[in-house]
């Protein structure tokens, strides 16, 4: 009589209650895990921008380099 006590609950618990709290568990961690937060954004377009600034002046140096020495690229390809 104890034990129909205890596993009647339980399995109540495993069958309906236990899949429904997991799901409802995890969907709420996918759903605050979806956006960047607007600090995060802000940093990827600092980032962004010092990329690109980044990439002119290395086009930069690499036209100063192509008229002043032109075989320099042989030496690093």
């Amino acid at each position: 009589m104890s034990t129909f006590l205890i596993a009647g609950p339980l399995t109540v618990f495993l069958i309906f209650v236990a899949p429904l709290w997991l799901f409802l568990h995890y969907r709420s961690k996918r759903k605050s895990g979806d956006g960047l937060s607007t600090e995060d954004l802000e940093r990827l377009n600092v980032l962004s921008e010092r990329a690109e600034a980044m990439q002119d002046r290395v086009k930069t140096l690499e036209k100063i380099l192509d008229a002043e020495s032109p075989s320099w690229r042989r030496n690093y390809e």
